[in-house]
């Protein structure tokens, strides 16, 4: 295995319906990253899935990093312009 964090993701159409995974397993980012947002600690998390390291868990963490910095955000004023926004209406 390499130093690279995201070489430990798999992405696999076969798999999961192509959902990032843990390369290995069937085990998806998705559901370690509800899992954190839940509040289980690293521990909890190794506990409910013992073939996991602790490197795997941030692993996870590490491609939905990588995954939100590729995204352009809409909320971002063009660069070059300092007109003001119009607010957005509720949903």
């Amino acid at each position: 295995m390499t130093d690279d964090p995201l070489d430990r993701i798999g992405i696999d159409p076969q798999v999961m319906l192509g959902k990032p995974v843990i390369r290995g397993t069937r085990i998806t980012v998705e559901i370690l990253l509800e899992k954190i947002a839940a509040g289980c600690s690293m521990a909890e998390i190794l506990t409910d899935y013992p073939r996991l390291a602790r490197e795997d868990v941030l692993a996870a963490v590490a491609y939905a990093r990588e995954a939100l910095s590729t995204e352009v955000s809409n909320t971002e004023e063009p660069a070059g312009h300092g007109c003001a926004t119009q607010p957005v209406p509720p949903f």
